[in-house]
């Protein structure tokens, strides 16, 4: 089920919170927990039992974990348990066809791989349940008694989907401790945050798919330069603010429910590299893998050639986290060399221009001039890093790897020697100048900036209403209304 659609807004939700708020607050985890499996299994009824069998599994190996204090080899006995069982699973039902692909493909014949739909938010909430066991093992979280509120953590339904990804030990006390009644504060900021996201979702990335969309009907082989450049922003502009948008959903739904979860985007468009970029985009992927993969790995404690090796090894892992296809493998390496290449020249320790930028910024500072050379680096860092990560979109969006290379040709042609010649913008609707200036503009801290002149004012619940019905409006319609990230 889509936050994103009618049933939801107008059925669950309402349903949900009138139960939530008039039950007494000892048994406010429990019917977080039956509500959240009732979530799930609307939109997948047989995995709902896959969920249950996670929760009570990873519950009993952390008590395990807990019980055996003393035993160190015992409690990494089990800490092995919980990832064999929980990648195993991701594996198993993510992964499972793509292997099954490569030994068909070096046999020269079909191994005969079942067909298994994907259990939506497995990817996310294995990672949920990795970072407790993982933190349970280290002593960073104490282990969970209750069942019911270890499984109210696990299935979550506000961020069980798509995250973002929350820690347990950072929501704890939350789930132990909340107040009996709903904060009227912190519920009338959810609504605002969960109204906010529909919009950035239903009006913004809704729109931009379509165009993106536009691309593959057309035929990658049949645009122009310029059409190419527009239909891969569209799709930048598209998972923007469709994963931006339903990571402020479940923020704002967590916020109605007592919840404090942490902010996964930070205006990820205006960084000035590629290192700066993925520490405002999907913030809290970024933090576990660096928490729960590169700094058990060695981090850059040991060396730089082992540095860069837990880089490789992470972003590899990065990319096929997002999909079983070679697309987001080569975009995760894609990502490892931008990122080795910034760390290389200007790392603050191991650059090999950072004296060199340091002795120009003093040459210039303190004067007029010192703020045209400012300027002038900021236009280029910038535009570097946009171009670098909208050609990684395309990499990302598409899965056919001789599809990606037809499209980056056409988007690079006149510079590999071709005409670029093909559906060019005269064949695109003119108001889509109009929604990429909207992209554009909403994008940048500006819109953030105006509204926080209006909160707490009338103004406030006239634009949110506005958001609200013009979103409901589209849904009633049937418009177009994919979910990026349900493959993930």
């Amino acid at each position: 089920m889509l936050f994103s659609s009618l049933s939801f807004i107008f059925r669950f939700l309402p349903a949900f919170l009138i139960l939530y708020i008039l039950i007494p607050a000892r048994f406010e985890n429990a019917v977080l927990l039956i509500g959240s499996l009732v979530f799930y299994a609307l939109g997948e009824p047989v995995y709902v039992f896959l969920m249950l069998a996670s929760i009570l599994t990873n519950y009993a190996i952390a008590r395990a974990i807990d019980n055996n204090y003393e035993k160190k080899g015992v409690r990494k006995f089990y800490l092995i348990l919980a990832c064999v069982f929980n990648i195993g699973l991701l594996l198993f039902f993510k992964y499972g066809g793509f292997f099954a692909g490569i030994v068909s493909d070096i046999a020269g014949e079909d191994v005969g791989f079942p067909e298994l739909t994907l259990p939506i938010g497995i990817s996310f909430y294995t990672f949920q349940i990795l970072s407790y066991v993982i933190d349970v093992y280290r002593d960073r979280s104490l282990c969970e008694k209750n069942v019911i509120d270890l499984g109210a953590y696990i299935s979550m339904f506000p961020q069980l989907i798509a995250g973002p990804i929350v820690i347990y030990k950072d929501i704890r006390t939350r789930l132990k401790e909340r107040v009996t009644k709903i904060d009227l504060a912190s519920f009338e900021s959810g609504i605002a945050l969960f109204t906010v996201g529909l919009g950035s979702k239903v009006l913004l990335a809704n729109r931009f798919g379509q165009l993106w969309d536009t691309m593959a009907e057309m035929g990658y082989e049949n645009v122009s330069v310029t059409a190419a450049w527009i239909g891969a922003l569209a799709y930048t502009f598209q998972i923007y603010f469709d994963f931006n948008g339903y990571s402020l959903m479940a923020i704002g739904l967590g916020r109605m429910l007592g919840f404090e979860f942490p902010q996964n985007f930070n205006m990820p468009y205006i960084a000035g590299s590629v290192t700066d970029f993925w520490k405002r985009w999907h913030i809290t992927l970024t933090s576990f893998f660096r928490n729960y993969l590169y700094i058990p790995l060695g981090g850059n404690r040991k060396g730089r050639i082992r540095t860069y090796l837990n880089l490789f090894i992470v972003w590899c892992v990065t990319g096929f986290w997002h999909g079983a296809d070679w697309n987001f493998i080569l975009w995760g390496l894609y990502y490892f060399v931008f990122i080795a290449f910034e760390r290389l020249l200007f790392n603050s320790k191991e650059g090999l221009l950072k004296r060199l930028v340091d002795k120009v910024k003093a040459a210039f500072i303190g004067g007029a001039r010192y703020r045209i050379v400012r300027f002038i680096k900021n236009i280029f860092t910038h535009t570097y890093t946009m171009a670098v990560v909208i050609t990684g979109w395309v990499i990302f969006a598409i899965t056919d790897l001789e599809q990606v290379g037809v499209y980056i040709g056409r988007m690079f042609s006149p510079l590999i020697g071709e005409d670029g010649a093909g559906m060019d913008i005269t064949s695109f609707e003119n108001s889509m100048y109009v929604w990429l200036i909207c992209g554009i503009l909403f994008s940048t801290p500006l819109p953030a900036k105006l509204y926080s002149k209006v909160r707490e004012t009338p103004f406030e619940a006239v634009i949110l209403l506005a958001i609200f019905w013009l979103s409901v409006v589209q849904l009633a319609d049937g418009v177009y209304n994919p979910f990026l990230y349900f493959r993930f």
